[in-house]
């Protein structure tokens, strides 16, 4: 399924920050594999760990909260480094210390005080599956746009959202076509 929305997806994350080479990283999973994330009673998602293959050449962002003026990071600009593993997203942003927000926000996980993350996309393909009047969407592939490193999740509202409006259109459309299989059984065409 082709989607043009632009989504969001937040977890706890467990970044590390250091100090190499006297530059500073914060360092952590952007997104997890395999981990089921419950959008809200009988819905849930999972992102495959393919869905990531065609973008880490692509020119990706990290941002503070999802703000587009506080990039600290960009893959065009070797800033950000990201790969993929069997666990997950993996990130690295190596921090510029001239940079007041950047700062900031690497003293607030160094903290503690920070530790969220939350990734921009659009959903290229998923698999939707049903079982036990639950429904279960696989992200299997996405185009990304940035990672964020955020204060509070936006996962709840953004995705719940998109899912429920998903979720109003195949009712829709399962209606429908059930409805033009009844019609074509009325009039003998079966």
């Amino acid at each position: 399924m082709n989607r043009e929305t632009r989504q969001l997806r937040s977890a706890r994350a467990r970044f590390e920050t250091r100090e190499q080479d006297n530059d500073l990283y914060i360092s952590g999973y952007f997104a997890v594999f395999g981990s089921t994330y419950e959008i809200w009673e009988g819905m849930s998602e999972s992102i495959d760990s393919h869905a990531f293959d065609d973008q880490l050449n692509e020119d990706i962002r990290a941002l503070i909260d999802h703000e587009t003026r506080l990039v600290i990071g960009r893959t065009k600009a070797g800033t950000l480094q990201l790969r993929v593993d069997d666990t997950g997203l993996w990130g690295d942003v190596k921090i510029n210390r001239n940079d007041v927000d950047a700062m900031n926000v690497y003293e607030r996980v160094k903290r503690g005080d920070v530790d969220q993350c939350s990734i921009g996309f659009e959903i290229i393909d998923e698999d939707v599956s049903s079982i036990d009047n639950k429904t279960h969407w696989t992200i299997k592939e996405v185009k990304l746009y940035e990672v964020s490193i955020v204060t509070f999740p936006a996962y709840e509202e953004t995705c719940v959202s998109a899912r429920k409006r998903q979720l109003e259109d195949m009712t829709k459309r399962s209606f429908e076509a059930w409805k033009m299989n009844t019609m074509k059984k009325l009039k003998g065409e079966s």
